[in-house]
């Protein structure tokens, strides 16, 4: 999986982005269509362009980013660990942006981060706080 081959993914918004093959196929809701050619032409994702850009940042940390079992120290996922904790620091619309996202692209890593992210966010909330941190509306009749 060292090939240099690029992928061409399409924003909602109509943005291109190139990512090497490596980083795509962290998108695991695309990699069937990585392995039998239907990503030649390139591959319209229902996202922005602004979720994408953070969801392709995401996935190049996490391929670039050596291997825990690679090194003798744990270092490795801490500097992971806190870089994690940095991107998912971002206001409560891109948050869920990046959770429905995950969803959407099956990048269990990157759901598993956001979701956490948002039970940290909303724990000890009342009722009352999380009905509109969540922007429910309840209709009393």
């Amino acid at each position: 999986m060292s090939t240099n081959r690029k992928i061409t993914l399409h924003s909602s918004d109509g943005q291109t982005f190139e990512v090497d093959e490596a980083v795509a196929l962290k998108l695991q809701a695309i990699k069937p269509m990585m392995e039998d050619g239907r990503a030649n032409n390139g591959i319209l994702l229902g996202l922005t362009s602004k979720t994408i850009s953070k969801v392709i940042k995401y996935c190049k940390k996490h391929v670039e980013s050596p291997k825990s079992d690679d090194c003798t120290t744990g270092a490795v996922d801490d500097d992971l660990k806190a870089w994690d904790a940095e991107f998912v620091n971002v206001d409560r619309d891109t948050l869920f942006d990046l959770v429905i996202a995950a969803e959407y692209l099956k990048i269990k890593s990157l759901l598993n981060l956001t979701c956490e992210t948002v039970a940290d966010l909303t724990d000890g909330k009342t009722p009352d706080e999380l009905i509109k941190w969540f922007y429910f509306k309840i209709a009393f009749d």
